[in-house]
């Protein structure tokens, strides 16, 4: 619960400190698609073979994860804009409440604004987004994926690890 004293922190207490993080996020994640794009021809036969269980792949996601959608006939690219916004707002809002020093909740939120911000600015330029990074194993292969992605999901990650940390901090009190 958000006390009536958190409500009243100056930008610089405030979380909102931290949307640099996410402001780095949507430079890498755009950069490395701008890169993607200019220098690699697309689809599978153009994969570029790094590790024996990791290409580089340059494709198209017209859905969300794991292309969900993908194949919806163009509805969901406003649908997934809007869902961005609204995350992004929601958790700028959270910034906005929460002090700069809780650190882990501030970092996934900014992690996760990076990435929604990343992949949408390619919604709305493009009309789909860049996915690059192919893990597979044998003939498995995981659903390609981009920089964002991967912020959103460590983010994600930071969220849940943070509520098992604070869960174990009132049992201390």
């Amino acid at each position: 619960m958000t006390s009536p004293k958190q409500t009243t922190l100056s930008l610089k207490q405030s979380g909102v400190r931290w949307l640099w993080l996410a402001a780095l996020v949507f430079i890498i994640d755009v950069g490395s698609k701008l890169i993607v794009m200019n220098t690699m021809e697309y689809g599978w036969p153009n994969r570029i073979e790094i590790l024996p269980f990791f290409n580089l792949l340059y494709v198209h996601n017209y859905g969300a994860a794991f292309s969900f959608l993908s194949d919806a006939g163009g509805w969901q690219r406003w649908l997934f804009t809007a869902i961005a916004l609204g995350v992004c707002s929601l958790l700028v809002y959270w910034m906005r409440r929460s002090p700069a020093d809780h650190r882990l909740a501030n970092c996934a939120y900014a992690l996760i604004i990076g990435g929604a911000l990343g992949n949408l600015f390619d919604r709305m330029y493009h009309g789909f987004v860049v996915d690059f990074l192919d893990f597979y194993v044998g003939n498995q292969h995981w659903p390609a994926f981009n920089i964002a992605d991967t912020a959103i999901c460590i983010g994600a990650g930071l969220i849940i690890l943070e509520g098992f940390i604070a869960g174990k901090n009132d049992e201390k009190k």
